[in-house]
Parts: C-alpha cells; sequence; structure tokens
C-alpha cells in the first residue's frame, strides 16, 4: 500500500512517482512534495489590516464602512465579528454577523481584536 498523496487537482487516491515528480493518472497533473508543502504554507496565512496573522475561531473588527452587496445596508465601523472561518478566494473570511447573517470579508478591511 503506498503512502503517497492524492492528487491536488482531482483528489485522485491512484498517484505515482516518476522520478521526482508525483503524477496522476485520471487527470494528468504532476507536482512535487516540496512544491505541496510551500503551496500549502502561503495559502494558509491571512493577515489583516495591521499585519496580524488571523486564524480560525479569532474575534475580528470591521475598520472601515462596507457596503453590503445586494443590499441597501451598510456594515458599520467597529462591528464585531465573532468566530470567523478562514477560505481561499478573494474573500478570505467566512463569518456570520449578527444582523446580517453569513458573509465573506477581506482580510484587509478587519484588525483581530
Amino acid at each position: 500500500m503506498s503512502n503517497l498523496p492524492n492528487c491536488p487537482a482531482c483528489n485522485s487516491e491512484y498517484t505515482y512517482e516518476d522520478g521526482r515528480f508525483l503524477m496522476c493518472p485520471e487527470c494528468g497533473h504532476e507536482w512535487t512534495l516540496e512544491g505541496e508543502a510551500a503551496m500549502t504554507e502561503e495559502a494558509q496565512v491571512v493577515k489583516d489590516a495591521n499585519g496580524n496573522v488571523l486564524q480560525d475561531g479569532d474575534t475580528v473588527l470591521v475598520i472601515k464602512d462596507l457596503k453590503v452587496k445586494g443590499s441597501s445596508s451598510v456594515l458599520k465601523m467597529g462591528t464585531k465579528v465573532k468566530n470567523i472561518r478562514l477560505v481561499d478566494g478573494d474573500h478570505d473570511i467566512d463569518c456570520k454577523i449578527d444582523g446580517f447573517g453569513a458573509m465573506k470579508l477581506k482580510s484587509e478591511f478587519v484588525k483581530k481584536a
């Protein structure tokens, strides 16, 4: 039984080694273990507006008034957001805000409380 990681592109379990590369026979993706480790480390570092590293479960404050897309309401400066979740993408914080519901925020508009 092989202890190679699943393919990062299609999550296939049938990966194999070809020299110094890992290959996926299902989608044709090829990668290295060093590249995968560096990529996951970079993707997990999310910083707030002041440069503090954010983690899942942190509490943050909104640093400026933000328009809520699809609504006429505004998320006011100083709004406390509890129990954030970090996600990949343009908006890297998933959260629930009292009075607004589920939202996605950019880390550049919050600071760690």
